[in-house]
């Protein structure tokens, strides 16, 4: 039934200005603004809903994993840009917040000024 939709995701802010600037300006990704709603862009052609929630609050689960080629750098230019990361018990986690033995690729958790978990991953490319 649903097989050939264009299927999106979304999630809910507590500022849409606040996470404008942040999505847009901290994370670089492409943000528009209609209705009152924000969409962000992402890599591959894929769209995610924003929308204001006065009452939200934050997810306790990761909202949005970003994957990069080399992890180091990624939190590197977060940090540079003030982004702080997750610390999470059950993690072994470095000076910079990135768990490295966890099953996984090596991946790093913050938040997005609403509270939102992101993540960013390393993950080979294709």
């Amino acid at each position: 039934m649903f097989r050939d939709t264009r299927a999106f995701s979304g999630f809910a802010v507590d500022d849409l200005s606040t996470a404008r600037r942040f999505y847009g300006e901290t994370l670089g990704l492409e943000v528009t603004d209609e209705n009152g709603l924000l969409t962000l862009r992402l890599g591959g052609g894929t769209a995610v809903l924003v929308y204001p929630k006065p009452d939200h609050t934050p997810a306790v689960f990761t909202l949005l994993n970003f994957p990069v080629d080399d992890i180091e750098k990624a939190v590197d230019e977060l940090i540079a840009r003030g982004v702080e990361f997750e610390r999470y018990q059950g993690f072994t986690q470095d000076g910079k917040g990135i768990a490295r033995d966890s099953g996984g690729p090596p991946i790093a958790w913050f938040r997005d000024p609403a509270g939102n978990i992101l993540a960013v991953l390393e993950a080979p490319g294709p």
